[in-house]
C-alpha cells in the first residue's frame, strides 16, 4: 500500500482521535457520599504549596449531620442587583437561591444556581461549621440576626450581615456578605468568624452540592457533569469524582478552587491565602416522579481556614470575559482543551462578527467563512498537488507492477523507490505536500469545534425556524444529515490515488460523522457543515484554476 494511503488513513484517525477528546463521553459519577466537612482526617496525601515545603492536606469530609429543625421565626432576606436575586434565611444565615437575570433555565425563568429539593441533611451555601459537632449544629438550627431587610441594590455595592450569640454557651457567629454588583456583579466577598467566650474556632464555609440542575435537561450527550476544578502553583487540576474517595481534601494557597458545570461555575477566591478544600460526590434523584429512577450528580465542597475566613466567591457564567474580568486565571475553568491558545482568538473573531450581525448561528456560519478564506492559499496547493499525484497514478502503478515479484526485503525494491523518486522529481511533485497543508489546518479546526462545544454564548440562542437553541441537538437530524450528503459529496470530488476497495472503505466516513453529529450541539453542526461547503466551493474553484492553466 502506497504512502499517500496510510498518510489519508493516519489523518482519519486523527480526525477521529481528535473528536473523541474534545468531545469526551459522559463520565459515571462515584457512589453518593457527602457531608459536612471538618472532622478528622481520613485520608491524606501532599502538595507543594508557593513556600515550597510539603503540606498535609486537610480533613476528609465527615457524616451528614442531622437535618436542623426548621425555626418559624426564620424569615427570608431577598437581595437584588441588576444580574442576580439572592434569597438568604435567618436560620443559619445561608444562601438558599441565587439567580441569574439574564440568565434563563428551560421554563424561561431565570436560572437558579442552588440545586433544588435537595435533602435538609445536606449544607447550604454558606453553612458554617468548625472542629466541634455541637457547635456546628447550634449554629445551623440558630436564627440569625441580619444588619438588614430586603436589599434593592441595582448597581451599588452593599452589605449584609448575620449574627449570632448563644450566652449560655458563649457561642459567637458573625457572618458579613458583600456585593459590588457594578465591578463584580457575580462575585459575593463572605467573612466568617467563629469564637466561644473569646477564643476563636476554625472556620469552615460548606457550599454543599453544587451546582446548576444536575442532570442533562434535554438529552444531549454533549452536556458536562459538575466537575471539581483548582488552581494551585499556575496549574489548573480537575480532580475525577472517583478520586475524592482517596484524595477528598486538598490545601495550599488556590487561585481559585471550587465546582462547575458545562456552562456555570462555583469557586472560592482565595488569591493568596492558604485554605483547605473538601469535595464529595452527590447524587440526588431528579425532582420530579421519574419512571426511569434518574439520579442528578452533583459535587459538595466547602473551604477551611484555621481561623476567621475572608474568602470572595464566584457565582455565576463561564462566560470568557466575565471570568476574565474577575481574575484572568478564572478563564481557566472553561475546558478548552489542547488548542485553547488558539480558541481565545477564535472566541473573540466570533464575537466580533456577532456585534455586526447579532445572530449566533448567521455568525458561526460568517465565520466559517472568514477562516476558509483564509485556509484557501494551503487547501488550494493541496488540492493542486493531490491533482498531480493522481494524474502520475498510471505510471506508478506500472512501475509498481514491474517490481511486483520482489520481495520487500529484495535489494531490487531500492530500485522502484528511485523509479518512483524520480518519477516525483521530473514532475515536480512530492508526495507528501498534499497531506501536510492539511495537517496543518488541524488544529484550527478543532479549536473552533472546540470553540463551539463550550462557549455559552450559544446556550438558548436562536438560530432560525425549529432551531431555537445552538447549544441543543437538532431534534429532526436535518443538518447532521445536510453534514453527512455535503461531506460525501466532498469526498466524492476529492482527488484520491487509493484502489477502489479503498475509496469504497473512506466513503464510510460520511457514515459515521453523521451518526456521531446527530447528538451534537446544532452549533456545532452547523460549522461543519458550512465548512463542508465552503471546501465544495473551493474544489470547483480549484478544479478551474488548474483546467485553465491546461
Amino acid at each position: 500500500m502506497e504512502k499517500r494511503v496510510f498518510l489519508a488513513i493516519a489523518l482519519s484517525l486523527l480526525v477521529l482521535t481528535g473528536y473523541q477528546y474534545l468531545v469526551p463521553p459522559v463520565p459515571t459519577p462515584a457512589p453518593a457520599s457527602v457531608a459536612a466537612p471538618g472532622a478528622s482526617a481520613s485520608a491524606t496525601t501532599s502538595t507543594t504549596p508557593a513556600s515550597g515545603a510539603p503540606t498535609a492536606f486537610g480533613a476528609a469530609p465527615a457524616t451528614m449531620a442531622p437535618a436542623p429543625a426548621i425555626n418559624p421565626a426564620a424569615r427570608d432576606i431577598v437581595v437584588d442587583t441588576d444580574s442576580i436575586q439572592a434569597v438568604f434565611s435567618t436560620q443559619g444565615a445561608v444562601l438558599k437561591h441565587w439567580r441569574l437575570k439574564h440568565y434563563n433555565d428551560n421554563m424561561g425563568q431565570p436560572l437558579d444556581l442552588i440545586p433544588v429539593q435537595v435533602p435538609a441533611a445536606f449544607a447550604r451555601p454558606f453553612s458554617l461549621s468548625t472542629s466541634d459537632a455541637a457547635l456546628t449544629a447550634s449554629m445551623a438550627a440558630a436564627v440569625y440576626q441580619a444588619s438588614a431587610g430586603d436589599l434593592s441594590l441595582g448597581s451599588n455595592p452593599g452589605v449584609l450581615s448575620f449574627d449570632y450569640r448563644d450566652p449560655a454557651s458563649g457561642l459567637n457567629v458573625h457572618k458579613s456578605f458583600q456585593f459590588q454588583p457594578k465591578a463584580q456583579p457575580f462575585v459575593i466577598n463572605v467573612e466568617a468568624t467563629i469564637d466561644v467566650a473569646g477564643a476563636a474556632k476554625p472556620v469552615t464555609i460548606d457550599l454543599g452540592p453544587s451546582v446548576g440542575v444536575g442532570y442533562n435537561e434535554q438529552g444531549s450527550r454533549y452536556g458536562y457533569p459538575n466537575q471539581a476544578v483548582l488552581s494551585h502553583a499556575g496549574k489548573v487540576e480537575r480532580p475525577k469524582t472517583t478520586d475524592f474517595a482517596t484524595t477528598p481534601t486538598y490545601a495550599g494557597p488556590f487561585r481559585f478552587v471550587g465546582v462547575g458545570d458545562h456552562y456555570f461555575l462555583s469557586a472560592a477566591l482565595p488569591g493568596e491565602t492558604s485554605v483547605t478544600a473538601s469535595y464529595a460526590p452527590v447524587e440526588l434523584p431528579v425532582p420530579w416522579n421519574d419512571p426511569q429512577n434518574r439520579k442528578r450528580e452533583f459535587i459538595s465542597y466547602s473551604v477551611a481556614a484555621p481561623g476567621a475566613i475572608s474568602v470572595p466567591f464566584f457565582f455565576g457564567p463561564k462566560a470568557f470575559d466575565t471570568l476574565k474580568s474577575v481574575d484572568v486565571e478564572l478563564v481557566r475553568t472553561i475546558d478548552f482543551g489542547m488548542f485553547a491558545f488558539l480558541v481565545v482568538p477564535l472566541l473573540q473573531a466570533l464575537k466580533w462578527v456577532h456585534g455586526f450581525i447579532g445572530n449566533w448561528g448567521w455568525s458561526i456560519v460568517v465565520l466559517t467563512i472568514l477562516i476558509n478564506i483564509v485556509l484557501f492559499p494551503l487547501r488550494h496547493r493541496s488540492m493542486v498537488s493531490m491533482k498531480k499525484m493522481q494524474s502520475l497514478q498510471p505510471k506508478i502503478k506500472t512501475i509498481q507492477d514491474r517490481y511486483a515479484k520482489y520481495k520487500v526485503t529484495d535489494p531490487e525494491r531500492q530500485k522502484m523507490n528511485q523509479e518512483m523518486m524520480a518519477l516525483y522529481k521530473d514532475n515536480g511533485v512530492n508526495p507528501a505536500s498534499g497531506c501536510v497543508p492539511m495537517l496543518l489546518t488541524l488544529p484550527i479546526l478543532f479549536a473552533f469545534y472546540s470553540l463551539l462545544a463550550m462557549s455559552i454564548e450559544l446556550r438558548h440562542a436562536p438560530f432560525f425556524g425549529y432551531i431555537q437553541d445552538l447549544s441543543m441537538p437538532d431534534k429532526f437530524w436535518i443538518t447532521p444529515l445536510l453534514m453527512g450528503a455535503t461531506m460525501f459529496w466532498q469526498q466524492r470530488m476529492m482527488p484520491s490515488t487509493a484502489d477502489p476497495v479503498q475509496q469504497k472503505m473512506f466513503l464510510f466516513m460520511p457514515v459515521i460523522f453523521t451518526f456521531s453529529f446527530i447528538w451534537a450541539p446544532a452549533g456545532l453542526v452547523l460549522y461543519w457543515l458550512s465548512s463542508n461547503l465552503m471546501a465544495i466551493g473551493q474544489q470547483y474553484v480549484t478544479n478551474q484554476m488548474i483546467g485553465a492553466k491546461r
